[in-house]
C-alpha cells in the first residue's frame, strides 16, 4: 500500500477550516483525520458528527474518524450518515468492541482499532481478521501537541510482523507527535499511514510546505 499522510484538523484554525482543508488538498495530503473526544474516555472534548458532515461538504478526501469516546456503538450510525469513510475505535474499557467493529464494517466504512501506548498487542490479536487498519497511539490520547513516545516504535515493528499475515489490513497508522523529526522512525518500523496535526497546521511554513517536508522526512 502507498504511504499516506492523514491531516488531523484538531490543530486547524476552525475560523479558516475550509481554506485550510483546501490547502491540505493542494499540498497532497491523503486523508482528513477527525479526532472525536467526549470528555470521558479522554479528558478533552472536541468534535462530533456535525464536523464530519461539514468536512464532507468541503472536501472529497476520505474522512478518517478516530473515536476516543465511551460506548462508540451508540454513535456509529451518526458518523456513517455524516460521511465518515473510516471509523477507528478503542478496545480499552469497551466490552462491545467486536460487535462495534462489525457494525462499522457492515455500514460500508473501513474499520480500525486504536491502541493506547500502554495497551498490549494482545488486545488486537483476535480482532485482526475484522480490521482494515490498526492505529498505534504514539502519545497518550487527549490533546494535540504532545511529545512523541519513542518506546512505541518497537511496538510498531511487532505490529507489522503480526499484520503481514492479514492481507485485509491495509494500514498501520500512527498518531501523536508526528513531525519531521519523528516520522522516519515510525515509517522504518512499518507504519504506512501517519497522522499529523501540529506539524501541518501550526508550523511556521504554509500547509503545503509542511506536508512536503513531512514526505521528504518520511523518505
Amino acid at each position: 500500500m502507498p504511504f499516506l499522510i492523514s491531516a488531523s484538523i484538531l490543530s486547524a484554525d476552525f475560523a479558516q477550516l475550509a481554506n485550510q482543508i483546501h490547502e491540505c488538498e493542494a499540498g497532497g495530503v491523503d486523508w482528513i483525520h477527525i479526532d472525536v473526544m467526549d470528555g470521558h474516555f479522554v479528558p478533552n472534548l472536541t468534535m462530533g458528527p456535525f464536523i464530519v458532515e461539514t468536512c464532507k461538504r468541503i472536501t472529497s478526501l476520505p474522512l478518517d474518524c478516530h473515536l476516543m469516546i465511551e460506548k462508540p456503538e451508540n454513535l456509529i450510525g451518526a458518523f456513517v450518515k455524516s460521511g465518515a469513510n473510516s471509523i477507528t475505535i478503542h478496545p480499552e474499557n469497551n466490552p462491545r468492541v467486536t460487535d462495534t467493529l462489525k457494525q462499522i464494517k457492515d455500514s460500508g466504512c473501513k474499520c480500525g482499532l486504536a491502541l493506547n501506548p500502554s495497551t498490549p498487542l494482545d488486545a488486537v490479536r483476535s480482532l485482526l481478521p475484522i480490521l482494515d487498519l490498526v492505529l498505534l497511539m504514539t502519545v497518550n490520547p487527549g490533546y494535540s501537541g504532545q511529545g512523541f513516545m519513542p518506546e512505541v516504535v518497537e511496538k510498531i515493528v511487532l505490529m507489522r510482523k503480526l499484520v503481514n499475515d492479514y492481507p485485509n489490513i491495509s494500514y498501520i497508522q500512527v498518531d501523536g507527535g508526528i513531525n519531521q523529526s519523528t516520522i522516519a522512525s515510525v515509517v522504518k518500523a512499518g507504519a504506512n499511514c501517519c497522522v499529523a496535526a501540529t506539524a501541518i497546521f501550526k508550523d511556521s511554513n504554509n500547509i503545503a510546505q509542511n506536508i512536503k517536508r513531512l514526505r521528504i522526512a518520511a523518505d
